[in-house]
């Protein structure tokens, strides 16, 4: 078993991590706990407290670099016309909620006390996330104001996140075989289109 002098704190922070992704990807939230990771890298779990809080900070630092790893996907979206913006906006997530599955689900299934608050760099992540959402919007409507953006960007969301999750469980419910794409595509569009008739009445 490794010692505590064999690896910095950061380096033992990675480490762990990364094994934690490794058991996250292949055995899912449920075998998730600092024993088992630090059996993965060889130290005691002991050790693991050195650089974690407990397990909500660990599936905290998870989600972080989830969230992150989701972030730079989004930054390969390049293009002008902001509709279309955000239907790639709108693609990348359903890919990487498929590529990604266990972590992504991290986001939504840990639970922590009620009494215990997540801490606010996650918070301003998640705020990295939808200014990303709010851009777009922002150029289709210009004459909104900030708070009337911010929640254009969590409602959409929240229909892009619902058509995801039910792709991903396949409960989508058409007899036929059902694109997700071409739905997330439709949905962006009517949503934006809608917003804009309502604007103008």
């Amino acid at each position: 078993m490794a010692r505590r002098s064999d690896h910095s704190r950061e380096e033992l922070q990675e480490m762990a991590l990364e094994a934690a992704e490794r058991i996250l990807d292949t055995q899912g939230e449920a075998a998730l706990s600092a024993r088992k990771v630090a059996t993965e890298i060889g130290y005691s779990a002991g050790a693991l407290y050195l650089v974690f809080q407990n397990r909500d900070d660990l599936c905290w630092q998870l989600n972080g670099r989830t969230l992150q790893k989701l972030l730079t996907a989004l930054e390969h979206v390049n293009c002008e016309d902001p509709i279309e913006c955000l239907k790639q906006f709108a693609e990348i997530y359903l890919t990487f909620a498929t590529v990604w599955t266990p972590r992504w689900s991290l986001l939504f299934e840990h639970r922590s006390a009620d009494d215990v608050d997540a801490p606010q760099w996650l918070s301003n992540r998640i705020d990295e996330l939808f200014r990303k959402l709010e851009q777009p919007l922002a150029q289709c409507f210009p004459q909104l104001d900030q708070a009337a953006i911010s929640q254009m960007a969590r409602t959409l969301w929240g229909g892009v996140h619902g058509v995801t999750i039910l792709s991903l469980r396949d409960k989508l419910f058409l007899n036929q075989q059902a694109d997700p794409r071409q739905m997330l595509d439709d949905l962006v569009e009517t949503y934006v289109r809608g917003a804009s008739v309502k604007g103008s009445m």
